[in-house]
């Protein structure tokens, strides 16, 4: 994968088709607050209500602490889940909202549910 850049790796939130830069030195859920994005459902920022549990889709995070098991089971961790708010990343990525918390989204994006995804790496001009 690329270097990150000064602004950060690139993050796709499919549900919305968002885009936002994140630093490896913080969490997916911080970077996305930074920005004033809105991509992924925030409660306590800290690991305890897990209302910003994500599945990373493409790509790879790394752990800012432990992840609660009454939260994300170890076979769920398995299968890509983590809670946003508890891992950064080591790359550019795509993740979705967990199912759960999906269904808002699906709502407000129906009409953009057809419409290709941005690229992980866009091509530099």
């Amino acid at each position: 994968m690329p270097p990150e850049t000064r602004t950060g790796h690139r993050i796709i939130v499919v549900q919305t088709g968002e885009a936002y830069a994140c630093t490896s030195d913080e969490s997916l859920l911080k970077g996305m607050l930074r920005l004033g994005r809105r991509g992924i459902p925030v409660g306590c920022v800290n690991g305890g209500c897990g209302v910003c549990k994500v599945r990373v889709l493409d790509g790879s995070v790394r752990a800012l602490g432990p992840i609660s098991r009454a939260h994300v089971s170890r076979d769920e961790e398995a299968q890509g889940y983590t809670l946003a708010c508890r891992v950064a990343p080591v790359g550019p990525l795509r993740l979705e909202v967990a199912a759960k918390l999906a269904r808002p989204f699906s709502r407000t994006t129906a009409a953009t549910a057809a419409v290709p995804l941005p690229p992980l790496h866009p091509k530099e001009t």
